[in-house]
């Protein structure tokens, strides 16, 4: 009973860790691309922008599952968070140029320390409900969103992003502190000292695992809901701003959206372990391809009442896929989990560095709405072919 205990408190720390870097992250992040196009940046750099941070944090992540076998995962969450803060601080003083860069690449190092680590911690062997551990993990920005950009949106109204990026500063010290504190003496339980050779040799395993197990349609079907993900992450409220909103407009709306889906979430936490992971992707990603159809096709006549309920509907279906993913790995590739969280964590810098790479190239040429459509009704297809065995 007191291991269940100690693991029980584990996942709430690394999840409440989460929340408080996330909030102070979200306080300016769902925002950015207004500030970088009020900086003079085209929708190319905006892409090119978001694609540094998530491509540092998925080619940063395999080193940092292997620093998981070399270093403590606590003090590697903790870096992560310091590094956080670090970029709030260079935000502030608004670094130019190279700098401006050399930052979005140390953004996403910092999120491959932090990502990597915690999914460490949730693979552990005690962690017997993954997908349930992993959608309480993934909702922390959710819960984040329902107030930050309330918050963030007010600074930049009434003091511009300076004041976004300096309230997002003191969080970040918070958390960081915070995260010292209460993690410095926890080791996960399946920390092992590992050499190089011996981790590589892991991850082909992993890979080999994956395969052997039939993972292959799943995992494709969640890369592509986070590659729709990230387009929407790097350009939605650019193409808020396209159907004729204000900024403050937009400000509002993202603020609502946050709000709303809080219950939401947590409703579908309570839940989610009640199906098996490989039916939570399948589903999260039908969910997903069919109202990002919906989205394009009605963009020219639809309210902001019907565009909540869509947006909303594509968090539901994204939560559960995400989830579902992160829960199927932790338990088929349970033999390696510092490899496991390596690979999992790639996913989703990965393809949110492609969706916002995609995106910068193609929608001056497509549009919008073309590409909710295409990706949607992709998504869609993939995802009735996802297999649905017992085993799984």
């Amino acid at each position: 009973m007191m291991s269940k205990k100690r693991n029980f408190g584990l996942v709430e720390k690394v999840t409440l860790i989460h929340f408080l870097l996330m909030f102070g992250y979200k306080l300016f992040s769902i925002y950015f691309p207004l500030y970088l196009v009020g900086k003079g940046f085209s929708i190319l750099e905006v892409g090119y922008t978001s694609f540094l941070i998530y491509i540092g944090l998925a080619v940063f992540s395999p080193v940092v599952g292997y620093l998981n076998h070399k270093i403590r995962p606590s003090l590697l969450v903790v870096s992560g968070v310091v590094g956080y803060a670090i970029y709030s601080l260079l935000m502030l003083i608004s670094v130019p140029g190279i700098s401006f860069y050399l930052a979005q690449i140390l953004l996403g190092v910092s999120g491959a320390l932090f990502f990597v680590s915690s999914r460490v911690f949730l693979m552990g062997k005690e962690v017997k409900k993954k997908d349930s551990a992993f959608s309480w993990f993934y909702s922390a920005p959710s819960y984040a969103e329902a107030i930050a950009p309330i918050v963030g949106a007010l600074l930049i109204w009434k003091v511009g992003f300076v004041g976004a990026f300096l309230a997002s500063l003191i969080v970040q010290i918070g958390a960081s502190l915070f995260a010292f504190s209460s993690l410095r003496k926890e080791k996960a339980d399946n920390f092992t000292e590992m050499e190089l050779s011996e981790c590589l040799d892991n991850y082909a395993k992993v890979g080999n695992s994956m395969k052997f197990n039939k993972m292959g349609f799943p995992v494709l079907v969640s890369f592509l809901v986070l590659i729709l993900a990230g387009f929407n992450n790097t350009f939605f409220v650019l193409f808020l701003k396209d159907l004729g909103l204000s900024q403050d407009q937009v400000l509002g709306f993202n603020s609502l959206i946050c709000l709303l889906f809080l219950p939401i979430s947590f409703l579908i936490n309570m839940h989610i372990d009640r199906v098996r992971s490989v039916d939570n992707i399948s589903l999260g990603g039908k969910v997903v391809g069919l109202f990002s159809v919906i989205l394009g096709s009605l963009t020219t006549v639809m309210n902001l009442f019907s565009l909540s309920i869509i947006v909303i509907a594509k968090n539901i279906g994204s939560l559960i896929a995400n989830s579902g993913r992160s829960g199927l790995m932790g338990v088929r590739l349970r033999r390696f989990p510092e490899e496991a969280a390596a690979v999992d964590t790639i996913f989703s810098p990965l393809s949110t560095a492609f969706g916002a790479l995609i995106g910068g190239l193609l929608i001056y040429y497509f549009g919008y709405a073309s590409i909710f459509i295409i990706f949607g009704v992709v998504i869609v297809l993939s995802s009735f072919f996802v297999r649905r065995e017992d085993n799984l």
